[in-house]
């Protein structure tokens, strides 16, 4: 959640420096009022808590400001006298409650409410470690400077670690409407399943493979939860501490970003877009869509060849989703053994991949293209003397009745 654009009131030597995200008179650096803060509640920094933090925080990664700008103008008319709350969210650190509090009165909202969990600071913003979990309860502004001003944000120190699951931040999450945040990527499930519990709207950022998680998919499936507009050119890039655990090409030393196309916005909130039709042009064959051999479906590999003609069960990629107009497509399922949709299981298999073979039972878990002899380049499967070739995880669509 590192800020790469600046405003008027912005103006610091280090945007790393809380400076850059809120307002001080009389020169009070962002830095020394939460060292004050912290020191008056006789915390310790020791690295060997922070280094442990570190380990235990590998999947932490901090959103830049124009991804949020750039999300949220899809979503503005949703904000109006509600309570937004960032659950995972160090406002040292966080851009998500850099925009909220600088657009609170434009998007109108009723309160801002931001937890820290406990050792979350990061060395690379040289503050050093937080040992005491805080939130931040924010009204708007009251001197009419337009900025969010020290005297204007009540920080409240929390008895737990400031968790997501802790009953702490739970009673706070009951307080909200809305909550907007980048959750940790390893508890995606337990923290979409807690924001479903509770009736909350949300908007968050999260991995695209959660699509095909059992506790997701469902959710999906029946409407309770879709991709927003996502990020600009699917490049999502996010400040981390753990450089050194990312290949060349996914860390850029230059600007101390990593660049994932794998992740996207989760959200409940419906926007414009989502119900533009996709164009359809190609005429259905059977050559040019094969039916898979275990579910009743044809195969589309990619979204923009889904026929024009054709209203029975296709497979699709899980990209679809990305353009996915619940008013011309309904996902009936997902290709995916758990879902019980597959209409046969397979025995022992064989799996071929540059003349290795080994046992498997993975066809059973992905839709599988029946073939008249073994192909000549890639991995194919052998079963009971046939050849099998599989695909990738398929949703399973099919064009709603009103647009025949």
């Amino acid at each position: 959640m590192i800020a790469t654009g600046g405003r008027d009131w912005q103006l610091a030597q280090n945007l790393l420096d809380l400076r850059a995200r809120l307002h001080y008179p009389n020169g009070i650096s962002a830095k020394f009022f939460f060292k004050k803060y912290f020191k008056s509640m006789a915390l310790d920094r020791k690295n060997s808590n922070l280094n442990s933090a570190r380990e235990a925080k590998k999947d932490e990664f901090y959103t830049q400001l124009p991804d949020i700008e750039r999300e949220m103008a899809h979503y503005k008319d949703h904000f109006r006298g509600k309570v937004v709350y960032c659950n995972c969210d160090d406002p040292r650190v966080s851009n998500f409650f850099t925009y909220f509090s600088h657009n609170f009165e434009e998007l109108g909202l009723k309160r801002l409410i931001t937890t820290c969990y406990k050792s979350q600071n990061m060395n690379v913003f040289s503050q050093g470690a937080a040992e005491q979990a805080v939130w931040l309860d924010y009204h708007g502004d009251k001197n009419n400077n337009r900025v969010p001003d020290v005297s204007e944000i009540g920080i409240h120190p929390l008895t737990g670690d400031g968790d997501f699951r802790s009953a702490e931040s739970v009673d706070l999450l009951k307080q909200a409407d809305i909550v907007v945040t980048n959750p940790p990527f390893s508890l995606f499930r337990d923290y979409v399943q807690q924001l479903v519990e509770h009736g909350k709207k949300f908007l968050i950022i999260g991995p695209k493979n959660a699509i095909t998680y059992k506790e997701i998919f469902p959710l999906i499936r029946d409407g309770k939860m879709w991709l927003g507009t996502g990020f600009l050119a699917g490049n999502a890039y996010f400040k981390t501490a753990h450089d050194k655990a990312f290949a060349d090409g996914v860390y850029d030393a230059t600007t101390g970003l990593v660049n994932f196309r794998n992740c996207g916005w989760f959200t409940n909130m419906d926007y414009k877009e989502r119900h533009e039709d996709l164009i359809l042009f190609k005429a259905y064959s059977p050559e040019a869509y094969p039916k898979y051999d275990n579910y009743e479906a044809i195969d589309v590999s990619k979204t923009a060849d889904i026929p024009a003609d054709y209203y029975d069960l296709m497979g699709v990629p899980i990209t679809f989703l990305d353009r996915h107009n619940p008013d011309q497509f309904e996902i009936v399922g997902i290709a995916k053994t758990w879902f019980g949709m597959a209409s046969k299981t397979y025995p022992k298999q064989t799996q071929v991949d540059k003349g290795t073979r080994k046992e498997v039972s993975k066809l059973n878990d992905q839709p599988a293209i029946l073939v008249p002899s073994p192909p000549a380049t890639g991995t194919y499967y052998e079963v009971d003397g046939k050849y099998y070739v599989a695909t990738y995880v398929r949703l399973l669509i099919r064009r709603n009745t009103g647009q025949k």
